[in-house]
């Protein structure tokens, strides 16, 4: 009985070790390209874009202190593009962004409100979804009417977000190979 369970222990895990394996979950890594130190590996897993910190959460400092070591291209891109307004609803996790009322022009009595949904992390065109909302009021604010609307600006924001993500995208890229090039500089001394 004994024998049985060992050797079904053992089958459970290799087969365990070759299923994660194949999946990709498991990635050789060399120790001479990882520093030893953990607040080394830390930092430069941090500035390579592949971890999340939460600083001192346990003791000693109040408050959170959140470094995001990366983000959506797209997202940064749109929430500096629409840095004029504020927003309703930034949801990262929903993949929405949804601003506040807003006047485009002297007309008091028109406001516009915008939604950007993201349907993609990839920076192409269908990936995002601009749309514009017009409110209408009477005088003092009364009889409002709310219509979606189809305008150029609806492309022109688009455009813009797509732009600045690009910009953000290769600003990012260039930042993390001279990062690398650091750490494989130092590895090598």
């Amino acid at each position: 009985m004994k024998k049985i369970n060992y050797f079904l222990c053992l089958t459970l895990l290799f087969s365990n070790f070759f299923l994660i394996n194949s999946c990709g979950l498991y990635k050789h890594s060399d120790a001479r390209e990882n520093p030893t130190n953990a607040k080394e590996r830390v930092a430069k897993n941090l500035e390579e874009g592949k971890g999340v910190r939460f600083g001192n959460l346990m003791g000693g400092e109040k408050g959170g202190t959140f470094d995001f070591a990366s983000s959506n291209e797209m997202w940064r891109a749109s929430i500096e593009i629409l840095d004029f307004v504020s927003f309703t609803n930034a949801s990262y996790s929903g993949g929405i962004l949804i601003t506040d009322w807003f006047n485009k022009s002297a007309d008091t009595n028109k406001e516009l409100k915008i939604t950007i949904r993201f349907l993609s992390n990839q920076i192409r065109s269908d990936a995002l979804q601009v749309t514009l909302y017009e409110r209408s009021c009477g005088a003092k604010n009364s009889n409002c009417s709310i219509s979606k609307i189809e305008t150029d600006l609806n492309n022109e924001i688009k455009l813009a977000i797509l732009k600045k993500a690009t910009q953000i995208k290769t600003k990012d890229t260039k930042i993390k190979k001279s990062k690398k090039k650091k750490y494989k500089k130092q590895s090598a001394d």
